[in-house]
């Protein structure tokens, strides 16, 4: 983030131009975290603008059993591998999921999100910077609140 900068950080709708696959220069990885689903998450990363994962549907993969395990969780782009959030941040592994369940999705704040290659745009569509569709930026009294779909940030490291 450079100094000035406020947030979150802004693009223009050119980076969800059609690429070579969708809005991405190709499919999501085969091998998604916490078992999330394949052809769910390539249709919302690469061919989706407007609608999400159902609400809960992050409950029914496997990341709260190996989010117990860890002390923080490096979320990646499904599509090409980079660090996207890494929660929690500021804040009580209790408080992430309290909040996440309350609105349905993996819920980050400011803190948690990797500027480098996520932004935001008008409409608060939240995307990479390569443009994976990754959810929207709800903001609340707490301030900004990015609902990401779990399928969209269950890559592996690149």
């Amino acid at each position: 983030m450079k100094a000035g900068e406020s947030l979150p950080i802004s693009a223009k709708e050119e980076v969800m131009s059609q690429k070579g696959h969708g809005t991405s220069e190709k499919p999501v990885m085969k091998n998604l975290r916490w078992g999330s689903d394949y052809e769910t998450a390539d249709n919302i990363c690469n061919f989706n603008r407007h609608y999400a994962e159902r609400a809960g549907y992050w409950q029914s993969t496997k990341f709260l059993e190996d989010f117990k395990k860890v002390d923080a969780e490096n979320f990646y782009d499904a599509v090409t591998g980079k660090l996207l959030f890494t929660a929690p941040v500021g804040r009580s592994k209790d408080e992430f999921i309290k909040e996440s369940l309350s609105h349905g999705w993996p819920s980050f704040r400011d803190e948690e999100v990797n500027w480098d290659y996520v932004r935001c745009l008008d409409n608060g569509e939240c995307v990479s910077v390569t443009g994976t569709h990754l959810g929207h930026n709800l903001p609340d009294g707490s301030g900004n609140r990015y609902c990401i779909n779990i399928v969209s940030v269950a890559g592996e490291s690149e």
